[in-house]
């Protein structure tokens, strides 16, 4: 199984970077072949710029994206690390998403009905939050987030087989809570692998 690590966030003492660390872990426990791409170390340019269009369109894509497509193709699973910011994901991997699932890689449209070109790989995002789950999960922001991103990018290119987990109030739990959430990510990754 080859798993694909999407990581975004631009501290590397953050939660985010323990979750990745399970992550890692725990798929290479279940004997997977692990790539981690770190947007923020990488340096990962995010913006969509007019001549990504031009080179598209005249079948050329450019190297950055090229690179970043071969990942996407080679994985089995593709997994999202992410803090939420404004009810979103950060803006590099909103850039990331807009410049590699592009049209004719990750989706086509045949006859005006969309195909999904990603089919037969797995999805997961995990992703923290300052705010506590029951409150998003009482105001209906988590679902409003799954659509965005589960069914708006992953669904939409193919991947069917999609799971996502909110870890809330991460600043403000304790450790041992913290532990747990680490705990509930090696268990989802083991069971998706």
């Amino acid at each position: 199984m080859n798993h694909l690590i999407i990581f975004a966030h631009p501290n590397p003492k953050s939660f985010g970077k323990g979750i990745l660390d399970t992550v890692v872990k725990a798929s290479e426990e279940k004997g997977a072949k692990v790539v981690v791409r770190n947007l923020y170390e990488m340096g990962f340019d995010p913006i969509l710029k007019p001549s990504d269009f031009e080179a598209f369109q005249s079948g050329r894509v450019p190297e950055d994206i090229a690179a970043e497509q071969e990942h996407v193709k080679w994985a089995d699973v593709i997994t999202f690390i992410y803090p939420v910011w404004w009810a979103s994901v950060p803006a590099i991997l909103k850039g990331y998403v807009d410049r590699v699932f592009s049209y004719g890689f990750a989706y086509e449209s045949v006859d005006g009905v969309i195909n999904g070109l990603l089919k037969g790989k797995k999805g997961l995002l995990f992703c923290t939050t300052g705010t506590p789950n029951e409150v998003y999960a009482a105001n209906g922001m988590h679902d409003s987030m799954k659509q965005t991103t589960d069914q708006s990018i992953f669904n939409f290119s193919g991947i069917e087989d999609v799971k996502h987990a909110f870890f809330g109030a991460v600043p403000y739990v304790s450790d041992e809570t913290r532990g747990d959430y680490l705990n509930e990510i090696a268990k989802i990754v083991a069971e998706t692998l």
